[in-house]
């Protein structure tokens, strides 16, 4: 299954946000999205994810245009895990993360054996079992993230939106949960902060800088030292990591670069 979207634009208030952006998602292929905060990476996921509706452009999920979609069909093929997503009443981690059946029963239907075992695989494969009586409300932030992630995969769409994944998880869950989605085989599109996590496990990667894109490629075409000073202002070394064969940043502090203009 496919996501794309094609020459979107969106303003707040007048305010330019997205400039006719295009993205590709192929068949279970692992996109992500870089920029500096406020380059519009959330913007275009919720225009992609029909949050919000683009000025001009279209999103098309499976080539088809998004808008003219049902939310129930929509909500079988797309699951989205965002920053934040607010719990209006305290429901337990099971229950909430049962939610992600909705779309594949009717008005009313109880759950069956079928989606009790798929609720079960979701919270084993997020490492929150132990949590599955807690109320949602009394779990750490990172705690809150893995049970979304769950949600999502109890939803058992095929394309998955993920806006900053890794956010408030320690590094252990980091890497566990990416390494869950990359072995999932499904489209996903996610916004993503952390350069390295990136550069490890996206198949693509996408940059936006003031809501344009300004370069996409594979992370070794994109990853580049001029990139990284250009848009996020940073100096950087890139190598590449002798066990992984993917590209790997360390950021030198601008101290150490002035003082080796210096001696230059």
């Amino acid at each position: 299954m496919t996501l794309e979207a094609k020459q979107i634009s969106f303003s707040i208030s007048d305010e330019r946000i997205l400039h006719e952006v295009n993205v590709q998602i192929k068949d279970k292929q692992f996109v992500g999205l870089i920029g500096p905060n406020g380059s519009g990476k959330s913007t275009l996921l919720k225009n992609m994810y029909r949050l919000l509706k683009p000025e001009s452009g279209t999103v098309l999920l499976n080539e088809q245009d998004i808008l003219k979609q049902s939310s129930k069909n929509i909500a079988k093929n797309l699951a989205v895990v965002s920053q934040e997503t607010p719990v209006l009443f305290d429901f337990t981690v099971h229950d909430l993360v049962s939610m992600g059946r909705t779309p594949h029963k009717k008005l009313l239907e109880l759950d069956q054996e079928q989606d009790f075992q798929i609720v079960k695989d979701a919270l084993k494969q997020t490492g929150i079992v132990h949590l599955e009586k807690r109320s949602y409300s009394s779990l750490s932030g990172g705690e809150k993230k893995r049970v979304m992630v769950a949600r999502a995969l109890a939803q058992q769409a095929q394309v998955l939106i993920l806006d900053e994944p890794t956010n408030h998880l320690d590094i252990q869950h980091q890497l566990q949960l990416m390494d869950l989605i990359q072995t999932l085989q499904l489209t996903v599109v996610a916004a993503i902060h952390d350069l390295n996590i990136a550069a490890m496990y996206c198949d693509q990667i996408y940059v936006l800088q003031q809501g344009r894109i300004v370069c996409f490629g594979t992370p070794e075409e994109v990853l580049t030292p001029a990139l990284l000073q250009d848009v996020f202002g940073v100096y950087a070394d890139i190598q590449t990591h002798s066990l992984t064969g993917k590209p790997y940043l360390t950021y030198i502090p601008e101290q150490f670069t002035k003082e080796a203009l210096e001696t230059t």
